[in-house]
């Protein structure tokens, strides 16, 4: 059972929302929520556990208890990893709201082994495979399953979401590919999310013992993938999540000056929102 060290705020906060475009909130660790102007919603990569312990451990609060959503059209996650998959993370939200599950054929067939569907009932057609170069059309949001570069999974993918007000990448925990020329070339895309983070001993999933580790984008793989995407926005998350892989993202303001792409730096702590307009970048800095 998933507890929330913040209570129900901040999905109250998004469910009573009505943004001028479309709202981005980030849940820490790669989760995000976006919702549009017309009501849309859409958690992607939600995930609310607390990790391995000692091998990684949760660095912030779990913000939201998932039997407390009650609106949502859609759980996407970018692959199999448990940070990324994760039933009593996700299939709540499902079994409360009637949701689908989107995700490549490895990260569905998590969820079949897990028994989501016994355990919290959920429907015939709840759980969906997507694959790369497949379009999802989801209220007012067309969503694109697009390449992505992360080593460590068996199935990654990226989704650039599509909506009238602009375009949102999330990379899942990819790393930099020459691919990405392509999208920046295809897409325009205002806001970019990738992961970020330091290498550091973590112990190693079988042995125990400690073992050099790197999950996430260093500062100049960040800016190199998100000069290739030619993001008008940079997002980097991630950081704040397992301990001795959390970053500073302050320091990226010296990595990207010099670039033309990114075009501007937004970071996001747990529970912030950024919001687009007509394909700009607000940031409020607030849920409430």
């Amino acid at each position: 059972m998933v507890e929330s060290d913040w209570g129900d705020w901040l999905v109250r906060a998004i469910e009573f929302a009505e943004p001028d475009g479309v709202a981005v909130w980030y849940l820490g660790c790669n989760g995000f929520v976006l919702k549009g102007s017309g009501g849309t919603t859409l958690f992607v990569d939600p995930y609310l556990g607390l990790g391995d312990p000692p091998r990684t451990v949760r660095m912030i609060p779990v913000p939201f208890d998932p039997t407390d959503v009650a609106e949502a059209d859609a759980v996407l996650v970018t692959h199999e990893h448990t940070d990324h998959v994760h039933g009593p993370s996700q299939a709540p939200i499902l079994a409360n709201t009637g949701a689908r599950f989107y995700g490549p054929e490895a990260s569905v067939e998590v969820a079949h082994e897990g028994g989501w569907s016994e355990e919290w009932g959920l429907e015939d057609g709840q759980l969906r495979e997507v694959a790369e170069g497949e379009t999802v059309e989801i209220g007012e949001f067309a969503i694109h399953v697009e390449v992505a570069n992360d080593p460590d999974a068996e199935q990654p993918v990226s989704y650039v979401f599509e909506h009238d007000a602009g375009t949102v990448f999330h990379g899942g925990d990819t790393k930099p590919t020459a691919e990405f020329e392509r999208l920046g070339e295809v897409y325009d895309l205002d806001l970019g999310i990738l992961a970020f983070g330091t290498v550091g001993m973590i112990p190693d999933k079988e042995s125990r013992e400690p073992k050099r580790t790197r999950w996430y984008n260093d500062e100049n793989q960040l800016v190199e993938a998100a000069a290739t995407l030619r993001l008008e926005t940079l997002v980097p998350s991630h950081w704040d999540m397992w301990r001795g892989l959390t970053a500073d993202p302050t320091a990226l303001h010296q990595h990207v000056r010099s670039f033309e792409y990114p075009r501007h730096l937004e970071l996001l702590e747990i529970g912030d929102r950024t919001d687009l307009r007509t394909g700009s970048v607000s940031d409020t800095r607030s849920s409430t």
